[in-house]
């Protein structure tokens, strides 16, 4: 058990919610999924301060999540990562692995964390009355209905992945199943699903047609989808001039009006602070406003070591000023003399700051949705080279649907020094960049007027908090 933190001035919904109740929140402890969920107990902590709220997730997990400022109503809970402590076994090298692992030793691990929890009874509080977790999690709502209490999924991801999750059934009945459906329908529209008409069959993560549909993480996945419209909200770091059209079929026909976007959740969650070891911004103060192209891959993967030496020969060909967050094991696969001129190349920058750096022209991502947000947040148009699972989504509809980016097509996704090049300049150099650039500083304005006092996404989490302390349930 541990409890971390000091009041913070969180923007938020404009009700004064007081109600004593104990809100468990179970986390999906991989990639950047525990974070969002941690930022929003942070807020319902907030604005519900007589309320007890415990936070489960693995002790990997909460130890990464000890610098994030939270109200004192909140409390951290270890909860087994299913590997064997104590045993002297292979270190586990494989992500997947971990992951199985820790399903298997769900549901069992999060029980034994709410034990321990209302044992506790921190606050004088005992009881569990709602259950909020990470929208993976659907056993979560089992939980709940066992308890008789309400379930609240958060979904971290973009809505359009989400809602090709609920419509796994109707894909696979009208388009098939297996990986010659990439091969013969790649380019086939997801008319099927309300809403998506503009993405295709190649764009949806693996395990809904293609790849391991059998795999432990694609079968948890798809009974999420089964199981999600379960639950008594939905909520979904998003707003809704950004997914409206999408917003509206969920909710008009699979979710039936419990979605409830609250996002950007970075715009309105404390964040974890760290010092600006290699002077990122101090040398972005130095560059000509929006003339820099800031590339991260995030933390999970990286495109191979041939496309980021690719991307290096034509950042040397094109002389565009560049900021790269690049692990030290990756920089050392490169040829020194492409990384010397032109730019900074460091094993970590803070990328939200970097976004919203006046310098910073374009943004080389993988499209994650947390990057996404925060590129949209900082008014920063994009190079897309999507890896796996929502990325593709994410990346079409950065560029074909809100035309906020550009995203590589040719060589079967893979990224060339041609391309990148092209990209770049069409992007920092053309009057197309220009406007593209005003299109995604109007998003950006739209994104922050949803979370002040009376947007729509500050009202959402106004309802939200009314049915987690039972006003409406």
């Amino acid at each position: 058990m541990e409890n971390s933190g000091s009041d913070q001035n969180i923007i938020m919904g404009s009700s004064d919610h007081r109600c004593n109740s104990h809100v468990a929140l179970l986390a999906f402890p991989f990639g950047t999924h525990a974070a969002p969920l941690y930022s929003l107990a942070s807020i319902l902590a907030s604005a519900t301060p007589t309320s007890t709220f415990s936070f489960f997730s693995t002790s990997n997990s909460n130890s990464k999540l000890s610098q994030i400022p939270v109200p004192p109503n909140l409390t951290r809970y270890d909860v087994s990562d299913g590997s064997l402590q104590g045993v002297d076994v292979s270190p586990i090298t494989n992500p997947q692995q971990e992951i199985d692992l820790f399903l298997k030793a769900t549901p069992g691990n999060f029980r034994a964390g709410m034990e321990v929890a209302v044992r506790d009874g921190v606050g004088g509080v005992v009881e569990i009355s709602c259950v909020v977790s990470d929208a993976f999690l659907w056993f979560a709502g089992k939980m709940a209905v066992e308890m008789r209490v309400p379930w609240i999924a958060l979904w971290t991801g973009g809505t359009a992945s989400l809602s090709s999750h609920i419509y796994t059934d109707d894909i696979r009945r009208n388009i098939g199943v297996g990986d010659r459906v990439l091969v013969e329908q790649g380019e086939r529209s997801l008319a099927v699903i309300p809403g998506m008409s503009g993405l295709r069959v190649r764009d949806l993560p693996e395990g809904i047609v293609f790849g391991k549909l059998n795999s432990l993480f694609s079968l948890l996945l798809h009974r999420m989808g089964r199981e999600i419209p379960n639950a008594t909200a939905v909520a979904l770091n998003t707003f809704q001039a950004l997914d409206t059209e999408v917003l509206t079929q969920l909710n008009s026909n699979k979710l039936n009006n419990i979605c409830f976007p609250i996002g950007p959740l970075n715009l309105i969650t404390p964040t974890i602070t760290q010092p600006d070891e290699s002077n990122c911004l101090t040398w972005l103060d130095a560059q000509s406003p929006n003339s820099v192209v800031y590339i991260g891959f995030g933390t999970v993967m990286s495109p191979p070591p041939e496309e980021l030496a690719v991307i290096a020969e034509a950042l040397e060909s094109t002389g565009v000023p560049f900021l790269w967050s690049l692990s030290d094991k990756l920089k050392a696969q490169l040829p020194s003399e492409l990384l010397l001129r032109g730019g900074l190349v460091v094993p970590w920058a803070p990328q939200s700051d970097v976004l919203n750096h006046v310098s910073t022209g374009v943004f080389l991502t993988h499209c994650g949705w947390n990057s996404m947000t925060e590129s949209i947040c900082g008014g920063v148009p994009m190079i897309c080279r999507p890896l796996l699972g929502d990325q593709r989504l994410n990346a079409r509809e950065a560029s074909e649907k809100w035309k906020i980016g550009l995203m590589v097509e040719e060589s079967d996704g893979v990224l060339t020094k041609e391309w990148v090049s092209n990209a770049l300049l069409w992007v920092l150099k053309s009057s197309e960049g220009r406007t593209m650039r005003e299109r995604v500083v109007s998003m950006k304005e739209m994104a922050h007027e949803a979370v002040k006092h009376g947007g729509t996404s500050a009202r959402s989490l106004d309802d939200l908090i009314r049915i987690l302390t039972k006003m409406e349930f």
